[in-house]
């Protein structure tokens, strides 16, 4: 009885072991599409605003750690957003176009990301599409925005000399198709036939809808090389949807997928995106929202969605998240160009999935695994057919506990290996990956207080990009200029500078933003910091009204920016207004005393949530108008003491505890028919009270351009 009761327990085990192994055959002949890429959007707002104010050796170490091949996430394919002035979740980028017959093509840093991304690997391909676009164009669906977007694509090629391999319609805002065809006709007129159209990038359950459109319409058809959409890994395409666009022969783009995870759970999410992808969807290529997160924390998706943290170019200090190695276990053993081999593309057994892809060239091939969602250890025996190499294969691993770790290398041929659960593996017969580090990142630092800027630095501005260091705008586009007048006096005597450059907000009109519009503003400095000042001196153009902020907290879920915090403005007839904005979904009411609560509260015109006036007055010296004249704004915030001062002379105070700590900032109201263009000079920010001085580093910065 004992001798078969062990029998018994014996064949269950066996018959165990073999319900767990999964046999994968793959060969030379497995059939299976063209490999598109795997990459990241640099855009969707000023994603790498900060990342340019680096010092020299800290910026080109964080373009290796995203693109360098064969080194850290080695992305395959790059997306970016052709800047259009408007806001598009984390700010805004400068266009090359800010007005009918304006342009420039050295505005921004997306030239410059562009040059070093494809310096460092020539073989990325490249994608672009735009968010928002200036006012001139009238509609985004129209002739005007197709030849803006062809001059973007003439002065990337003529002063960069870069080509574009792709680029799409719009991002998220529905679909044209006589404007995909007047695209697709512009870009062929002008010498752009090479560049693949793609759309219509929308997400959501009807965003591939156009299919069954597509195929009844020839010219819609002929003007795609591809069809494309968002966020895959959440409404995967249906199996009608997929036969269509296989039916007529086209590829499948993922334009933009989302994985806001910390940690570990980032990497495996990646991995598992890139290979449902291909399973379900067949998704050729899938580009993430977004690589690095040059942006200051107070922003929207500041930390969670980037490969790498590089927010404090004051310090040089930068973070490389885990999500990194998720890109780098696709990167680092698959090329643009490659094909799938469906033979070995599933799912598995206890959970998990797999994606195998070969280099139709050579012969080489890797094999990507992922087990998220594994229940236990399970194995794997996978028989290698001819036309693949029998070269031996590199096998590298990341667990929670150590990510992008080789292992022992396995033997050419046919192989078994057993996976954990948890844990993505890349099994390949190609060479030379490694795990990209750089050994010495400088210490975290806290932005330096004081702080001062009169930009007289920039005496090149278009070697800059037109951009000074540490400001991120919000919306529209704060850009260093000539100074406006050669005489520098204060209305009321004393000196406002004398300087040749200072910054203006060039946007005049109201952009064709891809997020709710709010007042055109830009920020810096540190959400820690609570009692200080801000001033700078600005210069009025009529009817013009300029501010500064302070304490601000908050600049929207990055679908809308309405700032949460104080500003100071002055208007051209020298009326001076503190104001206090909470944001449009701020519920919470505690300005002032009881008596001002109540005073607010009872007003008709006024929304919970919004701005409020805290106090106002008129400014000194100001016989009939304070326009093309510089005067100098300070707004105080001391405890629950807020003061704001023109010209040094003090001229309206509020009590208010809203908000108590918060970042500084630039402002240029938005009003009905206009946004303000007024000039700004001699930024300051100065420590009172609790917030105590930061030490400046001294930090060598290269411009982004040679000439």
């Amino acid at each position: 009885m004992k001798n078969t009761l062990w029998a018994v327990m014996l064949l269950s085990l066996m018959a165990g072991n073999v319900a767990a192994q999964k046999t994968i055959s793959i060969s030379g002949q497995s059939t299976g599409k063209t490999f598109d890429g795997i990459g990241i959007v640099d855009g969707g707002g000023a994603t790498s605003v900060l990342l340019k104010d680096y010092p020299e050796k800290q910026r080109g170490e964080i373009l290796d750690m995203l693109y360098k091949p064969k080194f850290g996430g080695s992305v395959s394919t790059l997306l970016v957003e052709i800047p259009g002035d408007g806001n598009s979740t984390q700010g805004s980028m400068p266009s090359h176009s800010h007005y009918r017959g304006d342009y420039d093509c050295q505005r921004g840093y997306t030239w410059w990301v562009l040059q070093e991304a494809k310096r460092r690997n020539p073989q990325l391909s490249l994608d672009a599409t735009g968010w928002s676009a200036p006012a001139w164009v009238g509609h985004f669906w129209s002739q005007d925005m197709a030849d803006y977007y062809v001059s973007w694509l003439q002065g990337l090629r003529t002063v960069y000399g870069i080509e574009m391999d792709a680029i799409g319609c719009h991002n998220e805002k529905g679909a044209s198709y006589d404007f995909a065809k007047a695209l697709r006709r512009t870009m062929d007129e002008r010498g752009f036939w090479d560049v693949k159209l793609h759309g219509f990038d929308n997400w959501g359950d009807h965003k591939m809808d156009f299919l069954k459109d597509m195929q009844q319409d020839k010219e819609l058809r002929d003007a795609f090389y591809a069809v494309s959409a968002h966020t895959f890994s959440e409404i995967q395409l249906t199996p009608e949807q997929r036969r269509m666009a296989e039916d007529m022969g086209k590829p499948i783009w993922n334009s933009e997928d989302h994985n806001y995870l910390p940690g570990f759970d980032a990497l495996i999410t990646i991995v598992k995106c890139f290979n449902e992808n291909y399973i379900i969807s067949g998704a050729t290529k899938v580009i993430n929202w977004y690589g690095i997160a040059g942006v200051y924390p107070l922003e929207p998706y500041s930390c969670d969605p980037a490969m790498v943290l590089a927010r404090e170019p004051w310090s040089g200090h930068y973070r490389v998240r885990e999500a990194l190695w998720g890109y780098a276990h696709y990167g680092q053993f698959t090329e643009v160009g490659w094909q799938y081999m469906d033979d070995g593309c599933g799912t598995l057994p206890k959970g998990g999935t797999v994606a195998s892809l070969r280099n139709p060239r050579t012969g080489d091939y890797s094999m990507i695994f992922e087990t998220k969602n594994a229940t236990e250890r399970q194995t794997v025996k996978v028989k290698v057919g001819k036309g693949l190499s029998k070269g031996k294969l590199c096998v590298w691993r990341s667990t929670a506990d150590e990510q992008f770790v080789r292992q022992p290398d396995l033997k050419g041929g046919s192989f078994t290996i057993t996976l954990e659960p948890g844990a993505v593996y890349s099994i390949s017969t190609t060479t030379g990956q490694q795990h990209g580090a750089y050994a010495d990142i400088p210490a975290s630092v806290p932005f330096p207080i004081p702080y001062s800027d009169d930009f007289e630095q920039y005496r090149e501005p278009a070697r800059w990009g037109y951009l000074p260091h540490y400001l991120a705008d919000m919306i529209g586009a704060f850009e260093i200029c000539p100074a406006p007048s050669p005489v520098r006096e204060r209305q009321g005597g004393g000196s406002a500078g004398g300087g040749s450059f200072c910054l203006r907000q060039v946007v005049g009109s109201h952009t064709l933003s891809w997020a709710p519009e709010w007042h055109h503003y830009t920020i810096l400095g540190d959400s820690a910091w609570t009692d200080y000042e801000v001033s700078a001196d600005v210069y009025l153009n009529p009817q013009d009204e300029a501010g500064v902020m302070g304490r601000l907290c908050d600049v929207g879920s990055g679908y809308g920016i309405w700032a949460k915090g104080y500003y100071l403005k002055l208007d051209d007839q020298g009326k001076v207004t503190l104001i206090l904005t909470r944001g449009k979904r701020d519920q919470k009411e505690l300005i002032g005393d009881k008596e001002q609560q109540e005073a607010i509260l009872a007003r008709k015109d006024v929304e919970i949530g919004g701005e409020y006036v805290l106090a106002e007055g008129m400014a000194p010296y100001t016989p009939r108008t304070c326009a093309l004249q510089w005067h100098n704004l300070r707004l105080r915030f001391e405890a629950d003491q807020i003061t704001g001062y023109v010209d040094g002379v003090e001229v309206v105070k509020a009590t208010s505890d809203h908000y108590r700590k918060g970042m500084a900032g630039l402002i240029a109201p938005l009003q009905e028919h206009r946004v303000c263009t007024p000039y700004f000079d001699n930024l300051k920010i100065t420590p009172v009270g609790r917030t105590k001085a930061v030490t400046a580093l001294h930090m060598n910065v290269e411009p982004l351009y040679t000439n």
